[in-house]
């Protein structure tokens, strides 16, 4: 820059005509002495000693970001050399391991000290394994014979179970109109129907069933009283309707000397439970311990004296492995 230049101060912006100082970096900018911020003993200094030079703020803090910019690649450098050392050092252990192994090696990536603990602990895991088989199969066994007496326990029970009865007063039935015909007792047959109505396995649920069975009877057919002589709920209690004494009026012909039993629901596709099984054998067993059934009574499917799907193509294929069934259509 020529010494006859205008020259303007950089930090005051004002005109420079004596007692400047030029920064002696890349930009050559001048500006007053006083404005430079340095004592007079440091700008005697600078006049003074040739090698001692002043610079601006903006060249000093380029300089700074050019020296932490080689700082951090000196860094880089160094922590890729030692990446580089220790992956050497790496490679010269694992050549040395394969020099020493002179059996062969179980696993490529594994030394041969690990194999051998891999195949010892493989090894303790398959008989640890046929251990638990062999104790399972043991608790197996026996936890199928302590099944099989709980199921014999349970069958023993149902064996012994008594008989449950309601009577009509107890269902919430409505009694007869008019007194009903009488039985000659014992009688011979007993004829055994479904209501073709929905199931029901609680007692709240089968005496609403019973209820609706009789209004249906009483209103419907304008009958005296509900037509079966009893009725078997799913949840194995019997309920009574015109009872051992009165004649029914479920299977027209035969009412004269036969009980009609009568079970709740529809059996042409659907079983009918267990209890109700039960409770229809323990009534038939107590008819005769009442001698109201002759001991060689005969037991029908409703379908065989009438012209009925009753009582369902199920329930009939049960009763038909009762002991009392008979195939032989009787005389009326």
């Amino acid at each position: 820059m020529s010494r006859n230049a205008l020259n303007y101060c950089l930090l005051c912006r004002g005109l420079v005509k004596r007692d400047l100082i030029i920064c002696e970096a890349a930009c050559g900018r001048v500006c007053h002495a006083h404005c430079s911020g340095l004592s007079q003993q440091q700008l005697q200094i600078i006049q003074i000693y040739p090698n001692i030079v002043w610079r601006c703020d903006s060249c000093l803090k380029q300089t700074q970001n050019n020296q932490q910019l080689s700082e951090r690649l000196e860094q880089c450098v160094k922590q890729h050399e030692k990446r580089l050392q220790i992956l050497e050092q790496s490679l010269a252990r694992r050549a040395k391991l394969n020099e020493s192994c002179k059996e062969p090696v179980i696993c490529p990536f594994l030394s041969h000290t690990i194999g051998r603990k891999a195949v010892v602990i493989t090894s303790a895991f398959a008989i640890l394994t046929l251990v638990l088989i062999v104790i399972l199969a043991t608790t197996t066994n026996l936890f199928g014979k302590t099944l099989n007496k709980m199921f014999e326990i349970i069958i023993n029970n149902r064996a012994a179970a008594t008989l449950e009865m309601l009577s009509v007063e107890q269902w919430g039935g409505r009694q007869p109109r008019k007194a009903l015909t009488n039985l000659t007792l014992p009688v011979h047959r007993v004829i055994i129907s479904h209501t073709a109505a929905e199931g029901c396995e609680s007692r709240d649920v089968c005496e609403a069933r019973v209820r609706v069975v009789q209004n249906f009877h009483m209103d419907g057919w304008n009958w005296d009283h509900i037509g079966y002589n009893f009725l078997v709920g799913g949840d194995g209690m019997v309920y009574e309707g015109r009872g051992w004494d009165s004649q029914g009026a479920h299977t027209l012909g035969y009412n004269s000397d036969s009980i009609g039993i009568s079970f709740i629901g529809t059996f042409i596709k659907i079983h009918p439970t267990d209890e109700q099984l039960q409770a229809c054998k323990l009534l038939l067993e107590e008819g005769v311990r009442l001698k109201k059934l002759v001991p060689d009574y005969k037991l029908y499917g409703h379908r065989q004296l009438s012209a009925t799907e009753s009582p369902g193509e199920i329930l009939y294929s049960i009763i038909q492995t009762w002991p009392h069934w008979t195939k032989k259509i009787p005389t009326t």
